[in-house]
Parts: structure tokens; C-alpha cells; sequence
């Protein structure tokens, strides 16, 4: 170790990821890896780099057999998560949520389930997954143009199961964007003519 980092500041690093890695916010291998890192930093800034101020969140498994998970409100939401649904029902709402940097990956396996991804207006996401007797259906925005906005992808499989991706925007029902999209389907064909 260096003795231009005070082991104070290396020990509150330290602590930090135990504390990210309770909370479930990245696996035991990347805890390894940023441990050794930190043991390896030589400057302020390396060590900075490891623990940045805001969360650190990288990855993050689902496993749901015969139940319901309904993620909502504020929450950080990991670069990567992979859900695998078996008979159940997953609700992702990201409407409240932090989204990362760039582009976020939530992979999906269902099997005779149902999952749900809500992103807010000004968020571009896709779904790019396959299905076997399966529902897959995409009620998205555009996101404007210009501008760096985040990017959701969908990707994975659906077997007789059901996967939505929607655009609703805060607070707002199923029912609500179902009759905002209606109103904007009727002012757009009106400013056509």
C-alpha cells in the first residue's frame, strides 16, 4: 500500500462496498475485484474511482418462481439486471428510478409469466426479445431528439408467458396513458389534415 492515502479514507472505502454489497447492489466477484483495487490504489484518485460518490451498482439477478415482485418508486436501477420469471409476475418501474449512464440491460427469461417494464417520457427503450407462445408488447415513446438520453434495452426470451414494455409518466394509471395516447392519436390526425 501507499503512504500517500491515509488508511482512514482506504478503510471508509472498504466499508462502503461491504455496505453496497450487503445491500445487493453488486456480486461477490466484483467485490473481490474493487477490494483488490483498492488495495492496488496508489492516489486519492484511484481510490476514488473504485467507490465513485453516487451508487455503484453493476448487476443484479431476479429469481421469481410462483410469486410477485413489484419494483417501484425510487430505486437505483444496476447497468445490468437479468430476471428469470417462472409462473410470476415482475413489475420494474422506472419512472422514480436513477438510471445509469448510457445504456441500462434488463435481460428476461420468462417461463408461463408475466413481466412489466414502465420507463418515464424522455427515456428511449427497446425490446429485442424472442417468444415461443408468448405475448411481447411495446407501448414506448421516442425519446427527443438531440440531447443524451438514457437508453433501456429488453432482450432475452418469453415462453408462454407475457412481456410489456410501456411509457407512462409519473403517477400516472394504465388507464390514464391508455387515454393520453388516444387524445395524441386524435390531435396528431387532426394536425395532419
Amino acid at each position: 500500500m501507499s503512504d500517500e492515502i491515509p488508511s482512514e479514507r482506504r478503510d471508509h472505502v472498504i466499508e462502503r462496498l461491504a455496505s453496497e454489497f450487503a445491500n445487493g447492489t453488486f456480486e461477490v466477484d466484483e467485490l473481490e475485484r474493487r477490494m483488490a483495487l483498492v488495495h492496488a490504489a496508489h492516489t486519492p484518485a484511484e481510490l476514488d474511482a473504485i467507490a465513485p460518490a453516487g451508487p455503484l451498482v453493476e448487476a443484479k439477478r431476479v429469481r421469481l418462481v410462483l410469486g410477485s415482485i413489484a419494483r417501484t418508486g425510487p430505486w437505483v436501477v444496476p447497468q445490468r439486471l437479468a430476471a428469470r420469471v417462472v409462473m410470476g409476475n415482475l413489475v420494474l418501474d422506472l419512472r422514480e428510478a436513477r438510471l445509469g449512464p448510457g445504456e441500462t440491460t434488463i435481460e428476461v427469461h420468462v417461463t408461463m409469466g408475466h413481466v412489466e417494464v414502465i420507463v418515464p417520457p424522455g427515456v428511449e427503450a427497446h425490446v429485442e426479445a424472442s417468444s415461443f407462445l408468448a405475448n411481447i408488447e411495446e407501448r414506448t415513446q421516442r425519446a427527443p431528439t438531440g440531447g443524451n438520453h438514457p437508453v433501456v434495452h429488453v432482450v432475452g426470451h418469453v415462453r408462454l408467458g407475457n412481456l410489456e414494455l410501456s411509457t407512462m409518466r409519473p403517477g400516472e394509471t394504465r388507464r390514464d396513458a391508455h387515454r393520453r395516447r388516444r387524445a395524441e392519436r386524435r390531435l396528431a390526425r387532426y394536425f395532419a389534415r
